[in-house]
């Protein structure tokens, strides 16, 4: 198992991605860190992330509350002896509103879920990362690298995170803790809501990937993100990559 002895903490991992990521963690032999702010999704995760072998702990953490991000990585160190990889994959926003609609509170739900959640994880699990000249994989998007309408708030969170990531990068690489980005474009409940909402939109988007899919939680961004976190990809960081049904690695 790539991952046995290892220690993951993925954000927002009690569902959609997040979990996808972490069952993909689990079944590499990783002990798991899940956060999030639904203490009943989190617990049915934990239960389904432990059939596959895990030992797993559930944090109940506001991302956006400096205070609660610290506790959350110390509770995971004491309990697991370390970390070695930070998967920041919770962000909230108002999607579909455009950006002349937006109010103050909307671009701020986005910052501090998104931005300022990454920025108080990875400042918080730096020194657990030094020691084991871990990675963190922070989750971007698409909407921000192609400037998707009505995703202002979620686009400018996003690309907050990949310039945060690729100063990360710089800063931490002498140290042998490496940063990446993944930008994923994911078949979801909500994914599949939007689908129905907006038929042609859905359409149009589609046609475009090569696949002619959207990518799958566990078997493509959890792998992926797998991959990042093991010997073989021990070079990688400072990286953008972006997930459709197709791979495009930005450097």
């Amino acid at each position: 198992m790539k991952m046995q002895g290892k220690t993951v903490i993925v954000t927002g991992g009690g569902r959609g991605i997040g979990f996808g990521i972490a069952t993909a963690f689990a079944k590499e032999g990783a002990n798991i860190a899940i956060t999030n702010l639904n203490e009943q999704g989190l617990e049915e995760a934990k239960e389904a992330l432990e059939g596959y072998g895990a030992q797993v702990l559930t944090v109940v953490a506001d991302g956006a509350d400096e205070r609660a991000v610290a506790s959350a990585v110390k509770q995971t160190a004491d309990r697991f002896g370390g970390v070695d990889v930070v998967v920041n994959n919770a962000q909230a926003s108002k999607s579909g509103v455009l950006l002349v609609d937006h109010t103050t509170a909307d671009f701020e739900l986005a910052l501090h879920s998104g931005l300022y959640a990454a920025f108080y994880y990875m400042r918080a699990a730096f020194p657990y990362l030094k020691r084991a000249k871990g990675l963190v994989i922070n989750l971007a998007s698409g909407a921000g690298l192609s400037g998707k309408s009505g995703q202002s708030s979620y686009a400018a969170a996003k690309e907050g995170i990949r310039g945060l990531s690729r100063v990360a990068a710089t800063e931490w690489g002498e140290f042998g803790v490496r940063v990446n980005v993944v930008c994923p474009l994911v078949m979801t409940q909500a994914l599949e809501q939007w689908s129905r909402d907006y038929p042609q939109l859905y359409r149009d988007t589609i046609k475009h990937i090569p696949l002619q899919r959207f990518g799958d939680a566990e078997k493509d961004i959890g792998r992926l993100c797998v991959f990042l976190a093991s010997e073989d990809a021990s070079y990688i960081t400072g990286q953008t990559i972006e997930i459709q049904g197709g791979t495009d690695l930005r450097p």
